[in-house]
């Protein structure tokens, strides 16, 4: 099965190992992987132990499991990974259609161990002309973008 992160690779070869816990990442980039994976499969517990002790907070896990749950994932898009710092593009899908999260993560490595610390969140928009992120093989405003109101 391929891994959820879009990594080209296996499942079992990529990401489950980070989320089984048989095997720490080993980059900022591996990890930012294994978190949208576990976010895909709504693995709180995994996203909790590798975010910094100071962001953890005690409704976390509650509301990533209920926003997990509430919303089908179409993909990850790493667009760089520098040495603590990773910026990506995540898709999903919501009941107001498809949806993107931009950010550029940072991350700390606390005893032989990476863990996310932060981010900031871009205020970016799917273009019309990039291939759907429902992986239709189509471009977005021919595919699920078809419904959104034109500012063109």
């Amino acid at each position: 099965m391929p891994c959820y992160c879009d990594s080209q690779k296996e499942f079992a070869l990529c990401c489950e190992p980070f989320l089984n816990g048989s095997k720490k990442p080993s980059s900022p980039e591996e990890l930012m992987r294994s978190r949208y994976s576990a976010f895909v499969l709504g693995e709180s517990g995994y996203l909790l132990e590798t975010t910094t002790p100071e962001n953890r907070h005690d409704e976390d896990e509650k509301l990533i499991k209920e926003f997990a749950q509430s919303v089908t994932w179409l993909g990850l898009s790493v667009l760089k990974a520098e040495k603590d710092k990773v910026e990506f593009k995540a898709y999903y899908k919501d009941n107001s259609g498809v949806q993107l999260l931009h950010e550029k993560s940072n991350f700390i490595q606390e005893d032989g161990m990476w863990l996310y610390k932060d981010g900031t969140l871009f205020n970016s928009k799917i273009e019309r002309n990039e291939p759907c992120p429902c992986k239709s093989g189509k471009k977005y405003k021919k595919c699920c973008g078809l419904n959104e109101k034109s500012i063109y």
